[in-house]
């Protein structure tokens, strides 16, 4: 496991995540796609959100699984909660794109057509 640590454009809203990324997942859906975010998933026992008093916004759409978390002031999406689909464990995805000092290139990709879901 690998600690990285991640946050917003503005820094108002940080975490640290212990996780083992082997690769990231693109979604075309239209959130996702508007947005260009490379996810990871972690257990959400894994993610520590280091500015817990931060003034998270909150984004839900389509069947409103997902809590798409983000910054009020940057209007970026560092991270969002939802439980896995199979087990309903509470999962953690992670916009890899906002780790610290992560050479996201090194990520293979994983396309999921989230538009059809």
């Amino acid at each position: 496991m690998t600690h990285y640590t991640g946050s917003c454009h503005c820094g108002a809203v940080r975490y640290s995540a212990e996780a083992d990324i082997q690769g990231v997942m693109e979604c075309n859906c239209s959130h996702c796609s508007k947005k260009g975010f490379l996810l990871a998933f972690i257990p959400a026992s894994d993610f520590t959100l280091e500015t817990p008093d931060a003034p998270l916004s909150e984004y839900r759409f389509n069947k409103m699984h997902i809590a798409h978390k983000f910054c009020p002031t940057c209007g970026v999406e560092a991270f969002a909660h939802a439980k896995h689909p199979v087990t309903g464990v509470d999962t953690v995805a992670l916009n890899v794109r906002c780790l610290k000092d992560v050479d996201i290139s090194r990520f293979p990709v994983k396309q999921v057509d989230g538009a059809s879901l």
